[in-house]
């Protein structure tokens, strides 16, 4: 029996409040043309202060069955990627699953930070065609202005909030998961990481009053691993497809800030510009939900043929990458 994993729905949800770099020039010593020659960012998205990470994520996954045409009753396991969790616990997935009223389905979240999402598409394209599971819903959210410091202009630039999902099937038409990559490294963790809130440094009102709630990242050492190991994800994904980069109809990378976009689009000769999508001047860096907001993006502005092929690509903390090769519409 053909259990082959595909995307047969997308969704994403975006909050209505806009921050513009023009309004951070008021909040943190910056500059708009700082910003934009930095990062490539305009504006980002940020929740109302009643709005949660679920809250998001049920928004974009309603989208998505709409866009599948299944009913929440169809869903019978829901992955969430986040970083930014409603709670410790329970789960982001059992509390989506209450939202959107999938009452059949099984449900976990995955902490793999912004290569969240991928990591999400190889648990389900591996349920999926084992035959585990037969529609999965795949949820990326994340409220990252909770866990921002806007007193800190090197990182309270670059973060916005949003939710991007998917539905993985074998059944109906979409687009095929044809490959995923993953990898991970340990040894440089303290490089992308938020310091307090787990059993190393539990809360405290030490930890509040110096600020370790907050996202720290060592700018510079991070883009260097991300460049890096995000080509080499796609190149290894590519080959293990039997597929190559002349055959990619669109790039679409973790929308970390635009240097690191073009400088990985540098390294893929054959491609050309205007085929990398990018979403990161309007929404910033939405950690494991910026593949997913871009991927659903793309599928509303073009039209994906048959033999397209759609190659995803993210960097985190961990730290953690991968690539993903769709495949197209069948």
């Amino acid at each position: 029996m053909n259990r082959k994993a595909k995307i047969i729905g997308t969704g994403s949800y975006l909050p209505e409040r806009i921050l513009s770099n023009q309004d951070l020039e008021k909040m943190v010593e910056t500059s708009d043309e700082w910003i934009v020659s930095r990062t490539g960012m305009k504006e980002r998205r940020l929740a109302r202060e009643d709005e949660f990470t679920s809250d998001m994520g049920a928004k974009a996954a309603l989208a998505a069955l709409k866009d599948s045409g299944l009913s929440p009753q169809d869903i019978d396991f829901i992955l969430v990627a986040t970083t930014t969790p409603d709670y410790p616990f329970p789960s982001t997935a059992c509390l989506i699953q209450q939202q959107i009223g999938a009452k059949q389905a099984a449900g976990l979240d995955v902490q793999a930070a912004c290569t969240g999402f991928i990591y999400a598409l190889s648990i389900a394209k591996a349920f999926v065609e084992t035959g585990a599971y037969k529609n999965i819903l795949i949820v990326a959210a994340e409220k990252l202005s909770a866990v921002t410091n806007y007193k800190d202009r090197s990182t309270c630039i670059l973060f916005g909030d949003g939710a991007g999902a998917c539905i993985v099937s074998s059944t109906g038409k979409g687009l095929g998961i044809e490959c995923v990559e993953l990898g991970c490294d340990g040894e440089q963790a303290n490089l992308l990481m938020m310091p307090a809130g787990g059993t190393r440094c539990p809360a405290s009102k030490e930890t509040v009053e110096n600020g370790l709630h907050y996202i720290k990242m060592a700018g510079n050492e991070v883009f260097k691993h991300a460049v890096r190991r995000m080509e080499a994800a796609c190149k290894e994904c590519l080959e293990a497809a039997g597929s190559s980069e002349e055959k990619v109809t669109y790039l679409i990378p973790h929308q970390a800030n635009m240097r690191i976009i073009d400088a990985i689009a540098k390294r893929f000769e054959h491609l050309p510009p205007e085929r990398v999508f990018k979403t990161v001047q309007k929404y910033g860096n939405t950690a494991a939900s910026s593949v997913a907001i871009a991927l659903d993006e793309l599928a509303k502005t073009y039209v994906i043929q048959q033999d397209d092929q759609i190659l995803l690509t993210a960097f985190g903390g961990g730290l953690t990458w991968g690539a993903a090769l769709l495949s197209g519409r069948k």
